[in-house]
């Protein structure tokens, strides 16, 4: 059976931070915690998904929005199957599910020394902004 995009669903949990962890690049964290990606998915159970064969977890990206503006996290795909579309395909899922609901703009985040991915990015059309800088503050 060939590659399936799907909906990401609760119990790819597993699959999926096994793969975050093993891709470098991809920044992971407290929010990566079973629960906190539990409670995404439950907020945005239209816009996350998977690519799978055979119930094995190749490729994720998370996609949600503030009602505004769409955001895509954890765009992974195994490293075997990189270099193939399926990033990218995954990538026009998410956006074209967020359109859907009215999103007209997307943002990501990239580690900035993440050349690999600021690369894939931009191969795909997305423009690297001057204009602004991420600030972040912990509140827990």
């Amino acid at each position: 059976m060939g590659i399936q995009i799907r909906l990401m669903q609760p119990e790819d949990y597993t699959s999926a931070i096994q793969l975050w962890q093993e891709l470098p690049g991809l920044g992971l964290s407290s929010a990566d915690r079973e629960e906190a990606i539990q409670a995404f998915l439950k907020r945005n159970p239209n816009t996350c998904f998977a690519a799978a064969q055979d119930k094995i977890i190749l490729g994720t990206v998370l996609g949600g929005s503030d009602g505004r503006r769409g955001y895509l996290y954890h765009l992974a795909v195994h490293a075997d199957y990189q270099k193939q579309g399926l990033g990218s395909t995954l990538v026009q899922t998410c956006l074209d599910a967020l359109q859907s609901q009215g999103i007209e703009k997307c943002h990501i985040f990239v580690i900035a020394d993440n050349q690999e991915g600021i690369q894939f990015w931009q191969k795909i059309g997305w423009q690297r902004r001057g204009d602004i800088l991420v600030m972040s503050k912990e509140i827990r």
